[in-house]
């Protein structure tokens, strides 16, 4: 019988220790965390996903500042709040929401904002530090799905972890992180993706599977051992005529082929998602305390 990765319920436990955190730090005389989210234009998504990073930091006690620009903004205007907020002592940290408009260098803006305030764990500077072990901001997905490992003690020393995907804020991060020295880590990871052979038999020596390529229900029972742990990252909508908005979430994952087969596995919603925002707060509470750098 496998267990269900309740990641919202380990989210609201974080949150609530988060909190706790903050009241003794307001109650030393020290004021709350800051956080400030830049978003550009109206995608739907993303709107979402900022709303509820808002929401958040008031459930924690932290200050959030939204910050609102149409997608017809330059890139030079969008730099120059970046370089302001850089310069505001009183903001612990802050998120540029991707995506962004065509006409905007994601990379660009990256690397614009100070790596010290970069609780997105997106600058070259966290991630070199992250590849090398050094304190660092680890990027949210990833810093989520570890946090998963740990809280379900779900063993990860010298298991054979496959990670599907190979994108620079989960694929590469994740495998970094689960071959690091110490738990959860010490797995030997192989990456896999679009242009790997013999896939199936690869995944299937596998103890952990970390999927994360955006490809609905990609990952099927019949490439997963007996007592596998399953990691499913996706998360792309798919029709449905049962909802109401007329959509549905999917995972990378076929959960009903695959979960019986499992020792762990985590639902799509309900799994990784919650903890991405979680992360982020433990970032910016991190930033609060100068703990980092």
């Amino acid at each position: 019988m496998y267990t269900i990765i309740d990641g919202k319920a380990i989210s609201e436990q974080v949150k609530t220790e988060i909190a706790e955190e903050v009241k003794q730090m307001m109650a030393a005389g020290k004021r709350a965390p800051h956080l400030a989210v830049i978003i550009v234009g109206h995608d739907g998504g993303s709107e979402t996903y900022v709303a509820h990073k808002v929401k958040s930091c008031e459930q924690v006690g932290f200050t959030s500042t939204k910050i609102m620009f149409e997608d017809n903004v330059t890139e030079i205007e969008l730099l120059a709040k970046i370089e302001e907020l850089n310069n505001n002592k009183e903001l612990d940290g802050f998120i540029v929401q991707l995506p962004l408009p065509k006409h905007i260098s994601e990379q660009k803006v990256i690397e614009a904002i100070d790596y010290r305030k970069d609780v997105d764990g997106f600058h070259p500077v966290n991630v070199g530090r992250m590849s090398i072990g050094l304190p660092c901001y680890v990027s949210a997905t990833p810093s989520g799905i570890i946090e998963l490992l740990k809280r379900y003690e779900i063993p990860t020393s010298g298991k054979n972890c496959v990670v599907i995907g190979r994108s620079n804020i989960v694929g590469k991060p994740v495998a970094t992180l689960m071959m690091q020295k110490g738990y959860p880590g010490d797995a030997t990871v192989t990456v896999c993706h679009s242009r790997t052979k013999n896939l199936k038999e690869i995944c299937l020596q596998a103890d952990i599977i970390i999927a994360a390529l955006g490809m609905p229900e990609f990952l099927t029972g019949d490439m997963v051992k007996n007592g596998a742990a399953v990691i499913d990252v996706g998360t792309t909508r798919v029709p449905s005529d049962k909802t109401k908005s007329g959509f549905r979430l999917s995972g990378d994952v076929k959960f009903d082929e695959v979960a019986p087969k499992c020792s762990f596995i985590t639902p799509v919603p309900g799994g990784v998602g919650p903890m991405t925002i979680v992360s982020l707060l433990k970032n910016t509470l991190l930033a609060a305390k100068g703990e980092i750098y």
